[in-house]
């Protein structure tokens, strides 16, 4: 009897009908967490992908500007400069050097700050930049980082390091005089025509090392004066 039994539990574990199924079920197990696990991916990319989008209904500002610096020397030591004329090489060899090497770098920090009038996260790992003084272009490049603005809060600081050389802006005729003008605007200078940068931003967002990017800039304009500048220093 207990033979018997054995055998007929024996013959239950090896049936091929059994194993089938059992195999069967395991399948469906395997499949189900794959498609489970696409789902939550799936979610994932589209919530990065809103969260992007929603940078697009953010509010942006260049509240103020630091660290400004003309072939290493801090603008505001040009504040008696009406004209490049007025420009004693003698005085600033550094931009005497700069000339001759037709590399005369611009240094500066900006304080871009973003709001979002929305009920949204946004967020984006990184954003392209382009900042023009009048119609010519001085900066470009990306910044490279996590930036997040939770809505319903005060706006969210972004420091911006910026860096070019501005040789052919003085080495032109036109661009030398918006150059200047800005260098006038800076400082003070009261009759200094009214000067503006132009900011574009593009956010774009990495997903799994491709690049989704925003459609279009996002542009704004923001009128360069001396109470925008704050204190300086390397």
């Amino acid at each position: 009897m207990r033979c018997d039994t054995i055998c007929l539990t024996l013959t239950k574990k090896n049936d091929p009908e059994i194993m089938r199924k059992q195999i069967l079920f395991a399948v469906m197990l395997f499949t189900s967490a794959i498609a489970a696990s696409s789902i939550f991916i799936s979610c994932g990319v589209s919530k990065q992908v809103s969260e992007a989008k929603t940078f697009g209904e953010c509010k942006y500002d260049l509240s103020s500007v630091d660290s400004v610096y003309i072939a290493g020397i801090d603008i505001r030591e040009f504040k008696n400069i009406k004209s490049f004329s007025d420009l004693d090489l003698g005085k600033y060899p550094g931009v005497a050097l700069g000339l001759l090497r037709k590399n005369i770098p611009l240094d500066l920090r900006v304080n871009l700050d973003i709001t979002n009038p929305t009920r949204n996260r946004a967020a984006i790992n990184q954003i392209e930049y382009k900042v023009l003084l009048t119609k010519s272009e001085i900066f470009s490049g990306f910044l490279n980082q996590l930036i997040e603005v939770m809505p319903g809060t005060a706006s969210t600081r972004v420091p911006i390091k910026l860096s070019a050389n501005v040789y052919q802006l003085l080495n032109n005729n036109e661009t030398r005089d918006e150059f200047v003008n800005m260098i006038m605007a800076f400082t003070g200078k009261s009759d200094s025509k009214p000067t503006k940068f132009t900011v574009k931003v593009k956010p774009t967002l990495d997903l799994a090392g491709k690049s989704l990017n925003y459609p279009g800039y996002i542009t704004f304009e923001k009128e360069i004066s001396s109470s925008m500048l704050t204190g300086s220093s390397k």
